[in-house]
């Protein structure tokens, strides 16, 4: 079986290194890298951590606006599709290189695989949702994290070729934790202490690109009493830039680059708390068993609220401090996820259906 995948962003990169690893065993695999995350700490150093093999294709479309980015991903990959001839296009999650590259492959009848599929924030404002929706009502197999994606997608009709079988990401958490524990110098290099500071992200655009949420956000974390490291997006530090709230990243900030996959982890299992707005880092957290406090009105991981590890509190200064300082999840800590062998399930159901 030849399948063609595409990826783009940095949790593309992390749910396709397992993938990866378990298809190219019996398979061949033809690997497209849009560039839509182009700088070397989104991209490069994900590649050479997590021993992702090297694109076959790197398509080097970077930045731009959402119809522009993704009419040009959409064309690169068609071209690419025209001249492998694959039997399957494989796309991971939400982002504009999964739609173009579904998109790419339904218009020349080539079967679209959909991992991650299902999600739903509910939320027809986040690009990100348009490109869940469309991406799952164009795929011919969908392989869903958890049970409340299948719910989903049978709530839309969806009802052929869904799969349920954990997430991928789990398994490269897993994989790769270990490592990061030996290789991961980062809380030294900071000066930080286990379990005294807050890891904290946001590049969702809804904090980024309205002004007044992302200064009460960043106004609510310069009160914290422990320190806050933000591996800073460079979209969203451009626009802090923009907005003129640099001065805000003082004091109790440690503000840093980006960094690579087995630093993050690092980060995140000695984090006292995680705050974020960001999907792939809310489930990372639940996998390191940290605390999560989640900066948007709703999220596509309802189980980590549900179980009681994860709180949404918005863009509200008060809501962000409070959970900070209050928020305490339970003993309980259900697999939620599953047992860390997805790829392995996807693989296996894959060779059945094709």
């Amino acid at each position: 079986m030849k399948i063609a995948t595409v990826v783009g962003a940095r949790p593309q990169f992390i749910k396709a290194a397992p993938v990866s690893r378990v298809l190219r065993q019996n398979h061949e695999e033809i690997l497209i890298h849009t560039g839509q995350h182009y700088d070397a700490n989104m991209s490069d150093v994900f590649f050479e951590e997590l021993h992702i093999p090297k694109p076959d294709y790197n398509l080097g479309i970077g930045s731009g606006h959402h119809g522009a980015q993704t009419g040009a991903i959409l064309e690169k990959v068609e071209e690419v599709l025209l001249s492998e001839n694959p039997d399957a296009l494989l796309v991971y999650g939400d982002t504009n290189s999964t739609l173009a590259g579904a998109l790419a492959a339904a218009k020349l009848h080539i079967p679209v695989i959909h991992i991650e599929a299902g999600l739903r924030s509910f939320n027809r404002r986040m690009p990100e949702e348009i490109n869940r929706v469309l991406t799952d009502h164009i795929s011919e197999w969908l392989f869903c994290p958890t049970d409340t994606a299948v719910r989903n997608l049978l709530q839309e009709g969806i009802t052929q070729g869904v799969y349920q079988v954990g997430d991928v990401m789990y398994d490269a958490f897993r994989f790769n934790q270990e490592l990061a524990h030996q290789k991961s110098k980062i809380l030294e290099t900071l000066g930080l202490k286990t379990q005294d500071y807050i890891l904290c992200t946001i590049h969702r655009a809804e904090n980024t690109d309205d002004p007044s949420r992302l200064q009460e956000i960043l106004k609510a974390l310069a009160k914290v009493q422990k320190p806050v490291v933000l591996p800073l997006h460079p979209r969203t530090r451009k626009i802090i830039g923009e907005q003129g709230l640099s001065e805000l990243l003082t004091g109790n900030f440690h503000v840093i680059e980006p960094v690579g996959y087995l630093d993050m982890i690092a980060l995140e299992v000695n984090a006292w708390k995680l705050v974020t707005d960001s999907g792939g880092v809310q489930k990372e957290a639940y996998f390191a068993g940290v605390p999560c406090i989640t900066m948007r009105d709703e999220t596509e991981w309802v189980e980590t609220v549900k179980v009681g590890w994860n709180v949404l509190t918005g863009a509200v200064g008060e809501r962000i401090l409070e959970a900070v300082e209050t928020f305490t999840p339970p003993l309980e800590h259900p697999p939620i996820f599953g047992d860390g062998h997805s790829a392995e399930q996807f693989v296996s159901y894959l060779e059945k259906v094709k």
